[in-house]
């Protein structure tokens, strides 16, 4: 049985785009591989704490040098990155914000991304220590993205892609639903582009 973290972002409930986006790829998901065992993280219903002075000192020094304190300063970063460990499959779903991603989910980010934890510096550059999987993102965008001056730029995508790989997660295919804050065809579209992307695209990172 295949295990999935399902990372939920959105606050607007069951008025979100992404968060039922997220049950129409779980289908595909289950459909492919059968039974899944969920491990679900509800950023917005239960928002991680911002990083304070205890995680950053800790984070920072060596496992040796720690004093008693910093365990438990790191106690909901283990248990995040034990989530991403156990997990065969990750699905995103989650809003832009501002061109990029949501402050709930960049404190997810600061929690997992540690040094000498899930990345390690080289004279190459970092280099990711977690096993790589399929990460799915799906990114609901109120706007529109062209080459047009009118509009949007996407900060979202190649930041995450960036970041993930820092950690070792290569495996990434990000959705964008653009124009959802447009109108119900717009929505529609956006609805019609992501069943076609649940059955190609999705089969075919997890093949």
């Amino acid at each position: 049985m295949a295990t999935l973290l399902h990372l939920n972002v959105s606050p607007r409930g069951e008025t979100s785009i992404s968060r039922r986006a997220g049950q129409m790829v779980r289908e595909q998901l289950a459909a492919h591989h059968g039974e899944l065992t969920v491990i679900e993280r509800d950023l917005a219903a239960n928002p991680l704490p911002p990083i304070d002075a205890a995680f950053t000192h800790a984070n920072m020094v060596v496992a040796a040098k720690r004093h008693d304190a910093d365990p438990a300063a790191l106690a909901l970063s283990e248990t995040l990155i034990a989530e991403l460990q156990a997990a065969d499959v990750v699905l995103i779903t989650t809003p832009m914000h501002n061109f990029t991603v949501p402050a709930t989910l960049k404190t997810w980010i600061d929690l997992v991304v540690r040094p000498e934890r899930t990345f390690t510096s080289t004279p190459q550059g970092k280099e990711g220590l977690l096993r790589d999987r399929p990460v799915l993102t799906v990114v609901s965008c109120g706007g529109r993205f062209s080459d047009d001056a009118a509009s949007q730029r996407d900060f979202f995508s190649p930041y995450l892609t960036y970041v993930l790989e820092t950690i070792g997660l290569t495996r990434l295919e990000i959705l964008r639903m653009e124009s959802t804050a447009r109108g119900p065809e717009h929505v529609a579209r956006a609805y019609d582009k992501l069943a076609s992307w649940c059955a190609t695209a999705v089969p075919a990172l997890l093949a």
